[in-house]
C-alpha cells in the first residue's frame, strides 16, 4: 500500500514515536511524507520514504494531488488542532480529498494506531470512491 505520513510541528515527536513503534509494518509499504516529517522519520527509523516539500511550502498540495490521482491508499496526518496553521486551506482540502476518494485517514495518535494495527493484520484494502 501507499502510505502518506504528515505531522504538524508539535506532533512530529508523536509521528516519530509512531513510526518507530510500527517500523516493521511501515517497512513493507511505499511511504510518502511531507519534507520535514519524512526526514525526521527516516533519521529515527531508517525507513525509505519519498519526501515531498514541507507542508506549508506545497507538500500538503503535493499529497492532495496524489490523493486526487489515486496515488495513495492510507494517510496518517497528525494534526495540531490547537495551533493556527497558515496553510489551513490546504489542510482542509487534503482532508476533503480523503473523504471524496474514500481513503482511510488518521488525524490523531489513537486513530493512527488503529489504522496501523489494521494494516498489520491485512484488514485494510483500497476501495474506490464509487464503491
Amino acid at each position: 500500500m501507499r502510505v502518506a505520513l504528515i505531522a504538524h510541528d508539535k506532533k512530529k515527536p508523536d509521528m516519530i514515536m509512531l513510526a518507530v513503534q510500527y517500523k516493521d509494518v511501515l517497512a513493507s509499504h511505499q511511504l510518502y511524507a511531507t519534507g520535514t516529517t519524512g526526514k525526521l522519520v527516516m533519521k529515527a527509523t531508517g525507513l525509505s520514504i519519498h519526501c515531498l516539500k514541507s507542508g506549508p511550502l506545497g507538500g500538503d498540495q503535493q499529497i492532495g494531488a496524489m490523493l486526487a490521482d489515486n496515488g495513495l491508499d492510507l494517510v496518517v496526518f497528525l494534526r495540531d488542532p490547537l495551533t493556527a496553521q497558515p496553510h489551513e486551506p490546504d489542510v482542509s482540502a487534503l482532508l476533503r480529498l480523503c473523504d471524496v476518494q474514500s481513503i482511510p485517514l488518521a488525524t490523531n495518535l489513537t486513530s493512527a494506531k488503529i489504522l496501523l494495527e489494521a494494516l498489520k493484520r491485512g484488514e485494510i484494502f483500497r476501495q474506490t470512491a464509487s464503491e
